[in-house]
């Protein structure tokens, strides 16, 4: 008899920190790839850049409060916080000094291009003698220098800005000791310079021109050190609402309260002084192992700037329009598409503009008497929330959740959300205790045979411009079933309603985790040697114990499993006797994958699901999270095939291995490029409907009324 493994052992699980960094080095690898269009690989390294400075801002930062606290409890890797904290800044360093030579390559070959970053050492005299007017009268008015005296406060500095801390002696006394001197950089001003040349566009850089001529801001003085520093702040502003009088109050001085939060990492120009750099440890009390030195620009950030610059589109990857909805196919009237049968979204394949269209017709449509919708992270200039503020301004009922909590979104939503309310919506700031991260839409609509209910229901945002990047799959139908459970969910937002029972969904905190145990053990008590089971997920995270235990048993019952994870995973696939029929693979490519698709064979009565929620602690326990399933089987046999598609790519995908390392898919056969193929699929499905034959459909009467 075999024995039973302890589902509990250290060994079984990767920790989250470190794997959220192997997702980064995943990103830094389409930044490192020859095989990646020249700006694709810039981009690719700017996000590679942003995403460590949240991670260092929100998750370094929250091991720091643990270790200050004195904890040392271990994580189901069996890690203390001290010991993940000492494993990271490994990991971390090495990732940024790989970051900054692959960011001082790729540089190169722009250059050869024509497309130039100059260093000091590479202007001509010309162009020495252009930036030291272009800093005189564009850069020195808006400095401000801070003096730093020893036994005072070191400046308030915001983080992540870019500063120049400066030695300094008098000029007629070289041996005076040195005063210290603190420059913020500009962020109003450009990063990337254009200087003259003969040929091609050549830029210096704006801390590289204030290093050389910051003499200028201190006559009477001679710089005798100076270096680029950047402060990368605690964000893990915790915020309880639970007894929060203003929540909106609260938000906006927790907002503010980041720039006085302690320092959690030291971005240092490479080959700084010494003395400046012990001086800056000492200021920030920060050890040696938070100090990052850069042989390179030290907010790779910045390179978005250079990757948005027009023109050099032979180093782009070919622009991909998305195509018109399949579902929506020759429907001249969006509210009878929706009547008639469920519409599948798959964005940004297909154009997110049918979302924001329906909302824009339900804010102008008379029948239309009352809208409501979660709001989590929308555009800067968002028409969702323009057409939100018009229908209320029109008399219509609208009811709008802006997440406050919404973390680097925070003041936006703050804004949106007293912009909704002075135009009459009724403004929700979330539930005490919970963020809400459902993406749900009723538009509630009287027709000629009553009161007919419109839901959309998501795994993205409604942000416009995120929509064109990222990954998602929406939903819109007019079920019955479907708008109660969207009714209850709102009602429960609202006010004091309980759900008694739901339809079709399941949602966090209360019932998700168990519908997803449920389905999973559901697949392992079916599954037999002639018919084994067969799950298929695709996540952002998978962290859950719960959730990784329960596909341990059931690959040790025989099911198949197959997980697309994009970021943190912390199960170990391959291990004998537990998880050898576990595959994890992650994809990489030019948009985000965030779609939450779930499969589960059932024995052959196929089910799918989506959910606004991953496989994390945080969106089973602490979030509100909608689950799903898409009960056409013309939708479920879509996502099937884009599942499909995802877990046959051998361009973009890595495999996880029993180490933790990821490894490239194997090519067999033709290549696979699951993002370019679902691109070509819905181009096709677009064409095919230009090209259909012209039909006549005689004019039926209406569904029946559905309340």
């Amino acid at each position: 008899m075999a024995i039973e493994p302890d589902l509990d052992a250290p060994e079984l699980f990767f920790n989250r920190e470190l794997s959220w960094l192997e997702f980064n080095d995943r990103v830094l690898r389409e930044g490192l790839s020859p095989d990646v269009p020249l700006m694709e690989r810039l981009k690719f390294l700017a996000i590679a850049s942003s995403n460590l400075d949240e991670f260092f801002m929100v998750r370094v930062a929250g091991l720091k409060q643990q270790l200050a606290a004195g904890r040392t409890a271990r994580d189901p890797s069996g890690l203390t916080p001290a010991e993940q904290l000492e494993r990271i800044s490994r990991r971390a360093h090495a990732m940024v000094a790989e970051q900054a030579a692959g960011i001082r390559e790729a540089l190169a070959r722009l250059a050869a291009r024509g497309l130039r970053v100059l260093g000091p050492a590479e202007w001509t005299a010309e162009q020495r003698s252009y930036l030291r007017s272009y800093f005189a009268s564009a850069v020195l008015p808006v400095l401000t220098p801070l003096a730093v005296e020893e036994l005072q406060p070191f400046p308030i500095l915001p983080g992540l800005g870019l500063n120049l801390l400066l030695g300094l002696a008098p000029a007629d006394s070289a041996d005076a000791a040195w005063k210290l001197a603190v420059v913020p950089v500009p962020a109003s001003l450009p990063r990337f310079i254009p200087v003259p040349a003969a040929e091609g566009l050549n830029q210096a850089v704006l801390e590289d021109v204030m290093v050389e001529f910051i003499g200028q801001l201190f006559p009477g003085f001679a710089v005798k050190a100076a270096t680029v520093f950047r402060l990368t702040r605690d964000a893990d502003v915790p915020v309880t609402d639970d007894d929060a009088a203003d929540l909106l109050q609260l938000i906006e001085e927790a907002v503010r309260s980041r720039r006085r939060q302690g320092v959690v990492r030291l971005g240092l120009s490479a080959h700084a002084d010494p003395r400046l750099r012990d001086w800056l440890k000492q200021w920030c009390e920060v050890g040696d192992d938070d100090v990052y030195e850069v042989d390179g620009l030290l907010d790779a950030a910045g390179l978005y700037e250079i990757v948005s610059r027009p023109g050099f589109e032979a180093l782009r990857e070919p622009d991909w329009p998305p195509q018109a909805p399949r579902d929506l196919l020759g429907a001249d009237d969006l509210w009878q598409a929706v009547a008639d049968h469920d519409v599948l979204l798959f964005h940004p394949y297909e154009s997110f503009q049918p979302v924001v269209r329906l909302i824009e017709l339900a804010a102008d449509d008379p029948k239309v008497i009352a809208i409501k919708q979660t709001l989590y992270r929308v555009s800067a200039n968002s028409p969702i929330v323009a057409a939100l503020a018009r229908a209320a301004e029109q008399g219509k009922q609208v009811t709008a959740l802006v997440e406050l909590k919404a973390r680097f979104d925070e003041a936006r939503n703050v804004n949106w959300a007293r912009r909704l309310e002075d135009a009459g919506c009724h403004v929700l700031y979330g539930v005490a205790g919970l963020k809400t991260h459902a993406k749900l839409l009723l538009i509630i609509r009287r027709e000629e045979h009553g009161i007919r209910r419109y839901v959309h229901a998501g795994t993205g945002n409604y942000n416009d411009r995120t929509a064109r990047v990222y990954s998602d799959v929406g939903l819109l139908t007019a079920d019955r079933d479907f708008a109660a459970d969207a009714s209850a969910f709102f009602n429960l937002l609202t006010g004091y309603s309980q759900a008694v029972g739901w339809h079709k969904f399941a949602i966090s905190p209360t019932e998700s985790r168990a519908r997803f145990v449920e389905l999973i053990e559901r697949e392992a008590a079916a599954s037999t040697p002639d018919q084994p089971g067969l799950i298929m997920a695709k996540m952002n995270s998978l962290e859950d114990k719960a959730l990784i235990q329960a596909l341990y048993r059931a690959s040790r019952a025989g099911v198949r499993v197959l997980l697309n994870v994009r970021g943190i995973c912390c199960l170990r696939p391959g291990v004998p006797g537990v998880s050898e029929n576990i595959e994890v693979i992650s994809i990489v490519d030019r948009y985000l994958e965030h779609a939450r698709v779930f499969y589960f064979r059932n024995g052959g009565h196929e089910e799918v699901y989506l959910s606004s929620a991953d496989w994390m602690g945080r969106n089973l326990d602490k979030r509100l999270e909608t689950v799903f399933p898409i009960t056409a089987a013309a939708l479920r046999a879509r996502l099937v095939g884009a599942l499909e598609t995802y877990f046959s790519d051998n361009v973009k995908a890595r495999r996880l291995q029993p180490d933790g390392s990821w490894a490239p898919v194997r090519r067999r056969g033709k290549p696979v490029r699951a993002q370019q193929k679902l691109y070509e699929e819905a181009v096709e499905a677009a064409r095919a409907a230009d090209q259909a034959p012209l039909q006549f459909r005689p004019m039926t009467r209406p569904a029946e009324t559905q309340s």
